[in-house]
């Protein structure tokens, strides 16, 4: 019979493969969405979920260009992310949970959400500049929150690092 611990493990494993699956899919949709645009310029009106770059598409191509690559970004970002907590998730064991690869996928997941907040903050910089150079477009502000979890997985990677030395002193010592 399995833990407690164990399933709710299997639960996050499988909820973080379906976060990552939607990310990718929003990308493809925004990309394909994009890549419409430039046959059918009327496409930009609703590039993906209502966001209307249209006037910026007949505007400024490349600035047009910048934001939907910004936004798709982020999104792989986000997506790359999810697949390292898939990774991570599908390592761990309740046997021996404290290894040092997993610490290290951690730190590497939180040096990734810091990379997914300087490149929502860029993206949103643009916007706002455009938002002041191009009246009446549509912004489409990428949330800032990323900092405070990457800090909070830093954290955690850290106590996990902790925990390893910790596990392996007490396997010299026994």
């Amino acid at each position: 019979m399995k833990s407690r611990t164990q399933v709710i493990l299997v639960i996050m494993n499988v909820l973080a493969w379906l976060v990552f699956v939607g990310l990718m899919i929003k990308a493809g949709a925004i990309l394909i969405s994009y890549g419409v645009s430039f046959k059918n310029p009327a496409g930009a009106k609703n590039l993906y979920m209502g966001w209307d770059l249209y006037n910026l598409s007949q505007s400024d191509f490349g600035h047009y260009t910048g934001m939907v690559l910004m936004t798709v970004a982020v999104v792989v970002l986000e997506a790359y992310t999810a697949y390292l907590v898939t990774s991570i998730l599908s390592k761990i064991k309740m046997t021996k949970p404290f290894t040092m690869e997993v610490a290290k996928m951690m730190e590497k997941i939180s040096y990734f959400i810091l990379l997914i907040w300087v490149a929502a903050l860029l993206h949103n910089a643009h916007a706002s500049w455009l938002s002041k150079t191009f009246p009446g477009l549509q912004e489409n502000l990428i949330s800032l929150d990323f900092i405070f979890m990457g800090g909070v997985v830093f954290v955690i990677a850290q106590i996990f690092k902790r925990g390893v030395e910790i596990q392996t002193e007490n396997e010299l010592t026994v």
